[in-house]
């Protein structure tokens, strides 16, 4: 057994995904959800994606042997205080957070001596919907986990999260806290922040009604994301400001340019950036097809 009792602090797309994949793999033995939402973690338990409820944090915590955060960041000190008193010595915490530096601060101030039990970890395998009937046991199959120790984990403690991860089917690498959230400022945060500050703008106009009216498959195609938690991106756009702010800044500038080539009536230069995209994004598409159609490390 990978895991005797795993405990699953916020039982939705991501948590409940994780459970149900070691589950279907017979690789954990009890799994107990711990939520904000009582009718989501009555469904948790009518789904089979958890075993059990816990009444509180604490008693759980100190029972369990694999401990995975899977709450909004800002949620996550509060969840890492309680841990702080009741985890047994050998267990591991592990956390599904899209920014890193943030989460490991707050888990420094709120573990101390024990934060060498925490190793930090990111799944790159959301979806726009949440909630545990999201959930799916596939969900991390061919899809990359970044992990991100810290210097006091040890080896053992980062070998059974990574272990942990690769049962569920994904592909880990490791890279430090800062550059992760600089990466993922660019390729995930600041994606969502085009498509919230679109949609917003479109439905705040006084013809909102007809320009949704003739929205069409593009418009769905990008605005796709504008419908994942609220809670959750407004927590990473904060957790993760200066990064964020740097990427809107420099998107900002590249919008300047292509309204200035707009203006200027200059179809060559636009369509060679139009061109150069497409062949970036086609190159891009490629490779990430062949690497979910490919077996895991």
């Amino acid at each position: 057994m990978l895991i005797d009792r795993l405990l699953v602090v916020g039982v939705g797309l991501i948590g409940g995904s994780f459970a149900l994949a070691l589950r279907n793999r017979g690789l954990v033995g009890h799994v107990t959800g711990v939520g904000r939402d009582p009718a989501n973690l009555r469904r948790a338990v009518e789904l089979g994606v958890i075993d059990s409820v816990a009444e509180n944090l604490d008693t759980a915590a100190a029972q369990a042997d694999f401990i995975l955060i899977a709450t909004p960041v800002r949620q996550m000190e509060a969840v890492f205080a309680s841990l702080a008193k009741h985890i047994s010595s050998d267990a591991v915490i592990t956390d599904a957070g899209s920014t890193k530096q943030d989460v490991v601060a707050v888990a420094r101030r709120a573990l101390g001596g024990k934060v060498g039990q925490f190793v930090p970890s990111h799944p790159i395998a959301g979806r726009e919907k949440s909630g545990v009937t999201a959930a799916e046991a596939g969900l991390y199959e061919h899809r990359n986990v970044v992990l991100a120790p810290l210097a006091e984990n040890s080896p053992a403690s980062v070998q059974r999260v990574e272990a942990a991860w690769r049962a569920c089917g994904a592909r880990v690498v490791q890279m430090d806290a800062a550059r992760h959230d600089a990466v993922f400022a660019a390729v995930s945060h600041l994606p969502h922040m085009l498509a919230y500050a679109l949609v917003d703008d479109l439905a705040s106009r006084s013809n909102a009604e007809e320009l949704f009216a003739f929205a069409a498959g593009g418009f769905r195609d990008f605005t796709r994301i504008a419908s994942s938690s609220p809670e959750m991106w407004r927590d990473i756009a904060l957790n993760n400001q200066a990064a964020l702010l740097a990427e809107i800044d420099a998107y900002q500038s590249r919008l300047a340019g292509l309204r200035q080539l707009i203006e200027q009536a200059d179809g060559p230069a636009l369509e060679r950036l139009m061109a150069q995209a497409r062949d970036a994004r086609d190159a891009w598409l490629e490779k990430f097809n062949a690497s979910s159609k490919s077996s895991p490390e």
